[in-house]
């Protein structure tokens, strides 16, 4: 864009940006699935094959004790019948909100496709030896890096990371099994998924899944 067509105020920036640009994909709810599991396999699927950068990243939103909602970028674990599937340490902001009220929400966004799944749903911690698996699965320098546990606290000086990092480094060379303490693996058992597909003249159209005695009802919503 030429300087002279720069735009002068944030207003004016904001809405200048291209939004649902390039082709997209389309939807067809009548043919969706039984489960949400299944559909956001499909669409998860999809991101994966159009280069989606960071496709599992998702959007974790809890609640703390004195009701302020709280939202974070992490990535996702695991699909299955139980639900949705992310780590954390129980003693981080996330996981003492958790302990307090185990209700979250979770939200992918998919913007080369302009796909939206959000999920609301009650929140419990996976046993032990699945946590333990979970963090023995993950890369060496982002277990040391946990082993640390001081994620969120307030930091006075950034060389502390990097010796507190080392130091852990060189304890998991002697102890490579060594799981970080109270790391948890947190299952999402959602009530609700709704499924987005935006539109380039609006007409979006969003799919919602919801929990029924026995099984899952589907529920098409206004844009």
């Amino acid at each position: 864009m030429p300087a002279e067509q720069q735009p002068s105020t944030m207003r004016e920036l904001l809405r200048s940006l291209d939004v649902f640009s390039g082709d997209l994909p389309e939807f067809h709810p009548e043919a969706a699935p039984d489960t949400p599991q299944e559909l956001f396999t499909a669409w998860l699927t999809e991101a994966v094959a159009a280069n989606v950068r960071e496709p599992h990243a998702m959007t974790l939103s809890t609640v703390g004790k004195d009701g302020t909602p709280t939202a974070r970028v992490l990535l996702l674990k695991d699909v299955g019948a139980g639900g949705w599937s992310f780590a954390s340490h129980a003693a981080s902001p996330k996981g003492r909100d958790l302990a307090a009220a185990p209700t979250a929400a979770l939200t992918f966004y998919w913007p080369q496709q302009a796909r939206q799944v959000r999920l609301c749903g009650t929140v419990a911690p996976e046993s032990e030896e699945r946590s333990a698996q979970d963090f023995l699965a993950r890369s060496l320098g982002s277990r040391a890096e946990a082993l640390v546990g001081m994620q969120s606290r307030p930091l006075d000086d950034p060389k502390s990371v990097l010796a507190a990092t080392e130091e852990s480094l060189a304890r998991l060379k002697r102890e490579p099994d060594l799981v970080a303490e109270e790391w948890t693996l947190y299952t999402l058992s959602p009530n609700s998924v709704e499924f987005w597909q935006g539109d380039k003249q609006r007409k979006h159209i969003r799919l919602a899944y919801l929990r029924a005695d026995d099984g899952w009802t589907t529920q098409l919503l206004w844009p």
